[in-house]
């Protein structure tokens, strides 16, 4: 089996993982963008309950 395929119908690549063929993607790079007043005391509870490592 070839390890990638190209659908001409559709534009994909495929790469053979294991016996199926999963699609190459990637996706694009974000902006920062800058968290509230909210977001900022969620992450501090985050951070203190240590859910992040």
């Amino acid at each position: 089996m070839e390890k990638r395929i190209y659908n001409e119908q559709n534009g994909l690549c495929y790469e053979l993982q294991g016996d199926y063929y999963l699609p190459c993607l990637a996706l694009p790079e974000e902006e920062h963008k800058a968290i509230g007043v909210w977001g900022q005391r969620h992450l501090r509870y985050i951070k203190e309950k240590n859910f992040l490592c």
